[in-house]
């Protein structure tokens, strides 16, 4: 077998490994490593640095970490018509539709079950003074659901869609908790 077939029955999977690196590459940091310095990889035959005589770099003062207010994390579960929901200060939050609220109105949830922080306050039933405040983002619909009704050899069809009215709320802040007695869980 001559030189020129050897080639055609070698993968080219294989011939990039044959092929000689000089190229330098940086890995793409994923979506998930968007914090990660990037990375330069040296080819397998570059000179180490330590053999290579360079100047030494100047060091720099970089200030890792900046001073910033932290807020107190706080977990709230709250009933909103019958389901009960949890939920953060600050997000989002897609429920059943409120009747007397308006885009842009201020509306106050007092159906608090449970408050929690560095203590946990139970309800029992419900935190009493606690409020969850929150704002009307956006009055919806859910995606449309098919219900597709058939009865076999009766010439029986009916195609019916429904799309259930939603609420988008985004919760402001949480108050009145603290004068609720606070329970200690032993674990």
């Amino acid at each position: 077998m001559d030189d020129s077939r050897a080639f055609q029955c070698v993968p080219s999977i294989l011939l990039f490994f044959l092929l000689p690196k000089t190229l330098t590459f940086s890995s793409i940091p994923k979506s998930s490593e968007s914090d990660a310095a990037i990375v330069d990889v040296e080819p397998y035959n570059a000179v180490p640095e330590a053999k290579v005589a360079a100047e030494p770099e100047p060091a720099q003062i970089v200030e890792a970490s900046k001073e910033v207010a932290k807020r107190e994390d706080i977990v709230v579960v709250v009933m909103i018509g019958g389901p009960q929901y949890i939920i953060f200060p600050g997000r989002y939050l897609h429920t059943l539709r409120l009747k007397g609220a308006n885009i842009d109105d201020k509306i106050v949830l007092n159906k608090v079950l449970l408050v929690g922080t560095k203590t946990t306050y139970i309800g029992k039933p419900v935190v009493t003074n606690a409020a969850v405040h929150a704002v009307v983002e956006e009055q919806g619909l859910n995606p449309r659901v098919v219900v597709f009704k058939y009865k076999k050899k009766k010439n029986y069809r009916r195609n019916i869609g429904h799309r259930q009215p939603n609420t988008r709320i985004r919760i402001t802040g949480i108050t009145g908790y603290q004068d609720y007695p606070s329970v200690t869980l032993n674990s």
